[in-house]
């Protein structure tokens, strides 16, 4: 009798902690109800922000769920935080229960075993999700082996003054007309997400064989890929605003620069920000978009679960619901947020198809066709070693 006993108290924290099994989706239903979901994400945007706020009332309307959106500024902050906990023994019970993440961060996370999952693919409106045409099963090259959840799609663009200025086809003009236009463009400060995304699509500009990018940085000639860009940024820095002495923090930032007809020209990785930002009177009705002629690079923003989190059963359904066409259609109207989905619209019944039928993408969006196909993104280690050597380069003259 007393072995039994000791036996059945083993078993209980096995039982307290079982992993919610996304393929259950009753029992996660029911497990999220009055969970609390700490959802660390970039808060450097007010649409952004917004938007995830949205998400927060459906999710407590729909599913008794209560979102708390944790703000960063840098993801790092986050995959630190559960490294941490992971390194002190804080198996279950973390402080984060969803991470909005990309790139380097996810790949530092799914090696490090820091993951909840697979759950992806088993949620229940994956089966909506344009898996042949969106990049939804690697993120900057790392499969994601059902271990983050996408819900939007984003390709860089170039927001322009039509006042001041014309489209430019490449790098070489971009270069061209900076010299001609000293200070009247300039990109947000590495290792900002987004100006380090301007040195990666600068690189694909300025090479003439991309393949190298796509594998990991040791298995090339670092220096003799990376010679072409540091000799297009010699050049292209003292023609920056302020002659590349200093540099917008933020995307946001280099937004106001453009209202206040700092600048003319900026980077941005949302094909939607320009039109949202008219729309919100942060732009003047002038502003429009182009993509370079040889592309620009695209990705997915995906959401990822703690191995540790708290509330994992809460966490799934709010990444369904970021899957769902009400949440899709939200976020690509420009009136909200701008952001491409990642469903494919076509195949969705006629209800929710009416959904995005009457979204006006709005003045300064470019058509699907005037994007064009989007470049891979770079594998991650191209993005940590050259944000590096840019800090080394122009960001200790700040």
């Amino acid at each position: 009798m007393l072995k039994r006993m000791i036996a059945a108290l083993a078993m209980v924290p096995a039982l307290v902690w079982a992993e919610p099994d996304p393929a259950d989706w009753d029992s996660v239903l029911n497990d999220a109800r009055g969970q609390t979901v700490y959802w660390n994400a970039w808060g450097g945007s007010t649409t952004t922000n917004d938007f995830i706020a949205w998400v927060g009332d459906q999710v407590a309307k729909q599913y008794g769920v209560t979102l708390e959106h944790v703000k960063l500024s840098n993801t790092a902050d986050a995959v630190a935080r559960v490294l941490a906990e992971k390194q002190a023994g804080q198996d279950q019970g973390g402080a984060i229960d969803l991470i909005w993440i990309n790139g380097p961060n996810f790949a530092a996370m799914k090696e490090q075993g820091l993951l909840f999952g697979p759950f992806a693919e088993q949620l229940p409106n994956w089966a909506l999700v344009d898996v042949a045409g969106k990049p939804v099963r690697a993120d900057f090259t790392v499969p994601t082996d059902g271990m983050e959840s996408p819900w939007a799609t984003a390709q860089v663009v170039f927001m322009y003054d039509s006042a001041d200025m014309q489209p430019l086809a490449d790098m070489d003009a971009l270069l061209a007309w900076a010299q001609d236009n000293p200070g009247r463009f300039t990109y947000p400060q590495p290792p900002d997400f987004l100006g380090t995304t301007f040195l990666k699509q600068a690189l694909y500009g300025v090479l003439d064989d991309t393949a190298p990018l796509l594998a990991p940085v040791d298995q090339a000639d670092y220096d003799a890929v990376t010679a072409p860009l540091w000799a297009f940024l010699d050049q292209l820095t003292p023609n920056l605003w302020r002659q590349g002495r200093a540099y917008p923090q933020t995307g946001p930032r280099q937004i106001q620069l453009l209202a206040d007809d700092e600048i003319s020209l900026a980077i941005s990785f949302s094909p939607g920000e320009a039109s949202t930002a008219i729309a919100n009177f942060q732009l003047p009705d002038t502003v429009r978009t182009f993509v370079p002629q040889g592309g620009s690079i695209g990705n997915a923003s995906f959401v990822a679960i703690p191995y540790n989190a708290s509330a994992k059963a809460g966490a799934m359904v709010v990444a369904n619901f970021l899957l769902s066409p009400q949440a899709q259609a939200r976020a690509l109207d420009p009136a909200h947020l701008g952001y491409g989905t990642v469903l494919d619209v076509a195949a969705l019944p006629d209800e929710q198809r009416a959904l995005f039928d009457g979204i006006d993408l709005g003045i300064a969006t470019l058509s699907p066709e005037e994007l064009g196909p989007a470049l891979p993104e770079p594998h991650p280690t191209w993005m940590t070693r050259i944000e590096s050597d840019w800090i080394d380069r122009y960001g200790t003259a700040q």
